[in-house]
């Protein structure tokens, strides 16, 4: 699993029918300590309503499509968990809701 964050959303009018009705959000991988984006982006397909800001795991690659939302669908990153907290050797670097 990858950390990012969510900085935008990524809007298809015409796709193909079995992705139809999928959210599609736009993720900036982080540095868990620094929490500082690493200019390396992904469109993932969101499986448990992420939005906008938060911080979450996504998955790539055939296990993108072991989620209820992408099972059987042609996925290759799908956001899997949005994250509460972080923490490294005793300190939080982030806490969802400071």
């Amino acid at each position: 699993m990858v950390l990012a964050k969510v900085v935008g959303t990524v809007v298809s009018s015409h796709k193909a029918a079995k992705i139809e009705g999928i959210k599609f959000l736009l993720l900036e991988k982080i540095d868990p300590v620094t929490m500082k984006g690493k200019g390396d982006f992904v469109v993932s397909m969101d499986s448990v309503g992420a939005g906008v800001g938060e911080i979450v795991f996504y998955v790539s690659g055939s296990s993108a499509r072991f989620t209820g939302v992408t099972e059987g669908k042609p996925c290759d990153s799908a956001i899997v968990a949005i994250v509460d907290y972080i923490e490294k050797d005793g300190s939080y670097t982030y806490e969802k809701n400071r």
